[in-house]
């Protein structure tokens, strides 16, 4: 609940600090006393624009701080300020601060943790519930609606959600089947002549480092078998440097003995003979290892030529082809086996899709069933509120598959009538600004402990009626805040004004050319002359004390 609101330098308040209990809150005080400004400040707290004609006349910048106190967090509060990495310690309270310039720009602090307005915004749905002349929010808007029906049925939503993205999934996953094989079976006749080319070229893993370096090989071997052939042209005959080597051998052993040094001369030149003859045979040895084919190396040539001209026209390496030769039977085989897998897919997503309907025709008939409860609800409750010639409708209606979602196939609205044959229509479209706050506050009685905002805030109610039904609203605003927790009114009737267990009494005073707005927390003298005066208006008589102390006593 709301527990202190501090104002400061907002419009023609100063400085001003209240504090708030549980139950019936009211605020009273003459016409244009400020009342509107302390909603205005409330505003800045739930995220509303920040307008610098709030800033008080002469001063640079004006706050509001708002402190609320939960036995629990609430989920949505919770979930909110853990996605925004906001910290509060448990039973802490959470405290809201707004800062507005006055020329121009606002801040804003969620236990002096800088936060955005958007924040305060999302927030403000489990902070504040607030009712005026102009509501537009809250319970006149149609898209909380089917919330409150839930919440009042005690529809538990979750089993249906999980339903819901089961069969979004298995829809998904069938359509993604779909297009592929469709995609497929679109390419299955280029896909066959690209396998049929690849099959007949049999590209091999390694195969083009293999064909490179053999090609490298013969081509080198070309070479060297030229400059060979032309080393043979020398070393064989009869004048190659072996034979002469040979025959200068023979002449030197007949005459070698008859000198020292001639038998070393021949024992060098056997030597030499011995060489040559070695390198004789490595010649010919290396001259047939070169020996190749030519036509092999046109054939290692042509094959490199066809897989490299294959793996470009399929924008990939050589080494890929084998692969690709796989993947490609393996989409083949997947149009073929592609049909049984969408029997497989088309059989879960409509299992799936019953699920989900089973379940949305339940709650729908929840739905159904809770809505002419709550109609009944609100009915016993208009008449007393001068409203009994009015009429109000829970319209259920099933939405259009295509607008089907985790919270079932409904949509859900509040309509009402207010005369009698008059067709039911939207509640802002057609109540006055008095009869919307006494709808909504119907609405509220009969919503009552299924949860909703902390603090819940009316804003002249009981505008253009008094008597009976101002005394119905004020029951009927005391066994809310009971219900709730916490409810604050800004009235003008006495009847309403007498039920409230804290009474505020908003004024304005003028010094000069200041004028200020002072908020004062009532006690019980104080609160019986107030209450005289709502009811006997400038002059307070004694009669009109004796009829406040009446309506006090009847409390």
């Amino acid at each position: 609940m709301l527990t202190r609101l501090s104002i400061r330098n907002i419009v023609l308040i100063e400085a001003l600090d209240l504090d708030f209990s549980r139950g019936l809150g009211v605020l009273t005080g003459e016409t244009g006393a400020g009342k509107s400004i302390l909603l205005d400040a409330l505003g800045l707290i739930l995220g509303d624009r920040a307008e610098t004609a709030l800033v008080r006349a002469g001063e640079a910048k004006a706050s509001v701080t708002a402190s609320f106190e939960f036995a629990a967090l609430p989920d949505l509060i919770a979930e909110a300020l853990d996605d925004a990495d906001l910290e509060i310690e448990p039973g802490e309270p959470l405290i809201i601060r707004r800062q507005v310039k006055a020329d121009g720009g606002s801040k804003a602090f969620i236990n002096d943790q800088p936060t955005s307005v958007a924040l305060l915004r999302e927030l403000a749905a489990a902070l504040v519930e607030l009712h005026g002349q102009h509501d537009d929010r809250g319970l006149v808007n149609p898209r909380g609606h089917r919330a409150l029906l839930d919440r009042y049925a005690g529809t538990d939503l979750a089993g249906l959600e999980r339903r819901w993205r089961a069969w979004a999934k298995a829809e998904a996953q069938l359509s993604e089947a779909r297009s592929d094989v469709e995609q497929a079976k679109a390419d299955q006749d280029l896909l066959i002549a690209h396998l049929a080319e690849l099959t007949e070229l049999e590209p091999q893993a390694g195969e083009e480092v293999r064909l490179a370096g053999a090609r490298s090989d013969m081509q080198k071997a070309e070479k060297l078998s030229g400059e060979l052939e032309d080393l043979r042209h020398i070393w064989e005959g009869s004048d190659s440097p072996l034979a002469s080597l040979r025959v200068a051998a023979r002449k030197l052993d007949r005459i070698a003995e008859q000198h020292p040094l001639l038998t070393e001369a021949l024992a060098a030149l056997d030597r030499a003979v011995i060489e040559a003859g070695e390198a004789e045979d490595k010649l010919e040895t290396a001259a047939q290892s070169l020996v190749h084919d030519p036509a092999a190396l046109d054939d290692a040539e042509t094959r490199l030529f066809e897989l490299r001209a294959m793996a470009r026209k399929h924008r990939c390496d050589v080494d890929h082809l084998p692969d690709l030769v796989r993947e490609m039977r393996g989409q083949l085989d997947a149009i073929e086996g592609g049909e049984a897998q969408l029997d497989a897919l088309e059989a879960a997503a409509k299992e799936a899709r019953t699920a989900y309907l089973t379940m949305a025709e339940k709650v729908h008939e929840k739905r159904v069933k809770a809505s002419k409860t709550l109609d009944k609800a609100v009915a016993a409750e208009l008449a007393p509120l001068k409203l009994d010639a009015a009429r109000f409708l829970t319209s259920v209606v099933k939405l259009p598959e295509e607008k089907w979602g985790a919270n079932g196939m409904d949509s859900a609205e509040f309509l009402i009538a207010t005369n009698p044959g008059a067709d039911f229509a939207p509640l802002a479209k057609i109540a006055s600004g008095g009869e919307l706050s006494r709808f909504i506050l119907a609405l509220k009685v009969a919503l009552a402990e299924k949860g909703g905002a902390a603090t819940i805030i009316f804003d002249e109610i009981d505008r253009g009626v008094g008597g009976a039904v101002a005394s119905a609203i004020g029951d009927r605003l005391a066994r809310l805040a009971s219900a709730e927790g916490q409810l604050l009114a800004v009235t003008h009737s006495p009847q309403v004004a007498a039920r409230g267990g804290q009474h505020y009494l908003i004024a304005k005073a003028s010094s000069g050319t200041v004028t200020k707005t002072s908020v004062v927390l009532l006690d019980d003298a104080q609160r019986q002359e107030e209450i005289a005066r709502m009811l006997s208006g400038a002059e307070v008589t004694p009669e009109a004390r004796a009829q406040a102390d009446r309506l006090l006593e009847g409390v």
